[in-house]
């Protein structure tokens, strides 16, 4: 049986205008602090990068799309937003009523305050000052579908003993499929590894730990419907800079060269 777990509400509800795809539980964007906007969200091999900028306050906005209660667990560089734990998808979160959406400004303090986020250099992070620097540049949303109970099932009339036989061939067969992707899924995840360790050799910023602000929250109950996610997301950060260089955001269009011999052929008298 899924355990109970108090968790974090926010509690102001409003409703979210972001589209989502169809399958998406929550929608997830980091704002600007400076602008109110989104920050343009840039996809590369797979990832999804948005920029930072030194010392630009920013927070992490999600969005219920569902019309149930949901609960997201919510990491940044690696750390519970919440707990200030080492960030695991069965920590606690924040718990979004049907259609809410809530922009979450810090790592929260207690029931009424929050530490603001901001991009800063990777020694002055939160993550770097409290010894867990590995996971600086990004950002995780864990979100889990609240627990219901199951209807009665009816009554059904016993199978032949050759339905029987092709039913557990069928079961058989699903079974061998389940199973089949294990391997593979080990392997991606060796690479992606593989990957975060490269890009950890590269200069990076981390998220600060700012000053106290205003932002209340209250206490609720929640059953999670299954103990792995539904649905994660996840968005790395570096400086623009960086992203241009890697490859990752575009840079800006090349000045031309001047030529020394562009084609006239006399000399044309000039303008004006």
């Amino acid at each position: 049986m899924k355990r109970i777990t108090t968790v974090i509400a926010a509690a102001a509800a409003t409703l979210a205008a972001a589209p989502a795809t169809a399958t998406a539980l929550v929608d997830v964007a980091v704002i600007s602090r400076a602008t109110g906007q989104r920050i343009p969200v840039y996809s590369h091999a797979g990832r999804l990068y948005v920029p930072g900028t030194p010392g630009e306050r920013y927070a992490v906005y999600v969005a219920n799309r569902t019309g149930q209660r949901v609960m997201t667990v919510v990491s940044v560089d690696g750390i519970n937003v919440v707990t200030g734990e080492t960030a695991s998808p069965d920590q606690n979160g924040y718990v979004l009523a049907p259609g809410q959406s809530f922009e979450i400004n810090g790592w929260r303090k207690s029931m009424n305050e929050v530490a603001a986020f901001y991009f800063t250099q990777l020694p002055d992070s939160y993550a770097a000052r409290t010894g867990r620097p590995h996971h600086v540049g990004v950002i995780g949303v864990a979100a889990f579908r609240e627990w219901r109970p199951r209807p009665v099932p009816q009554p059904i009339a016993p199978l032949s003993r050759r339905e029987a036989s092709a039913a557990e061939s069928e079961a058989n067969a699903q079974a061998d499929a389940a199973c089949a992707p294990a391997a593979s899924a080990a392997e991606a995840a060796g690479s992606q590894e593989a990957a975060r360790a490269r890009v950890e050799r590269e200069a990076k910023i981390g998220t600060g730990h700012g000053g106290r602000e205003r932002s209340e929250v209250v206490h609720t109950s929640f059953r999670r419907a299954s103990s792995h996610p539904a649905q994660t997301l996840t968005i790395h950060y570096d400086t623009h800079a960086n992203l241009v260089a890697r490859g990752i955001v575009p840079g800006p269009t090349p000045v031309g060269v001047p030529n020394s011999f562009p084609g006239a052929r006399f000399v044309p008298d000039p303008r004006g």
